[in-house]
């Protein structure tokens, strides 16, 4: 039976958010760089690669000494284990990825209150040629600070890819290490989560863009029958004894 641990909760926009989506078809007259939206709704949303690309580079970022590594698969052990890479031969097979990100939609409420401007805003910036002081205005869609999308991610709870245990020939052992990872992995994520709000999502982030906050952070199982509380605590920034129940 296939074990998840449904993770819930909101991200709100502390500043205004851009998320790129293609300009080739852009009207004139229109934002050259417009944010990306749900076709059905046409709504703004945040992709869950966007998500799970900056979210594994800040993780690479803060457990290397290197800025940026070559392959995935060079990302340190619990950060494979996580995030997954792909088969870089028949001597390094795959290792597929336990965390499931879902593209953020948003929330309910904030639907029900958006301003009758919608859920973005445009911005126009300048640069400034050095040589001649010419200006050269560019415009940028965001999406408005104080929005909030709903955040949904399934962590899959592994008992076949063990790192060196057999769980066939060794169950009391694979048990043991299996919760062993789930709480590392979960370490991780939380320190991922932090990184995230340190940092920014999207684009021009040195300019002030993409600050976000996770709020609400709930566990729910799916078809996992083990401890969620230990678990809980860590999803929340809490420090626990290495010890859970699966």
């Amino acid at each position: 039976m296939l074990e998840k641990i449904k993770i819930t909760g909101q991200i709100e926009v502390v500043t205004g958010l851009h998320i790129g989506a293609s300009d080739v078809y852009a009207a004139i007259g229109a934002t050259n760089s417009p944010v990306v939206r749900d076709p059905m709704t046409q709504q703004p949303i945040i992709p869950g690669s966007s998500l799970k690309g900056k979210m594994r580079t800040l993780l690479v970022k803060s457990k290397t000494d290197k800025y940026i590594l070559e392959e995935p698969s060079q990302d340190p052990q619990m950060i494979v284990r996580l995030f997954g890479c792909t088969a870089k031969d028949k001597d390094t097979p795959a290792i597929p990825s336990r965390l499931q990100f879902v593209d953020c939609f948003l929330s309910e409420g904030c639907l029900k209150n958006l301003p009758d401007s919608g859920a973005t805003e445009v911005k126009t910036e300048n640069t400034i040629t050095r040589a001649t002081g010419q200006a050269n205005p560019r415009s940028m869609e965001r999406i408005i600070r104080g929005t909030v999308f709903d955040f949904n991610l399934f962590y899959t709870v592994e008992r076949f890819f063990l790192q060196g245990v057999d769980a066939k020939t060794k169950p009391k052992k694979a048990e043991e290490q299996i919760r062993k990872e789930i709480a590392e992995d979960f370490e991780t994520l939380a320190d991922g989560i932090k990184l995230l709000q340190q940092d920014y999502l999207g684009g021009h982030g040195t300019r002030g863009s993409g600050r976000i906050a996770f709020s609400k952070l709930q566990l729910e199982a799916v078809g996992y029958k083990g401890d969620l509380g230990v678990l809980k605590n860590i999803i929340n920034g809490e420090k626990h004894d290495g010890t859970i129940s699966v």
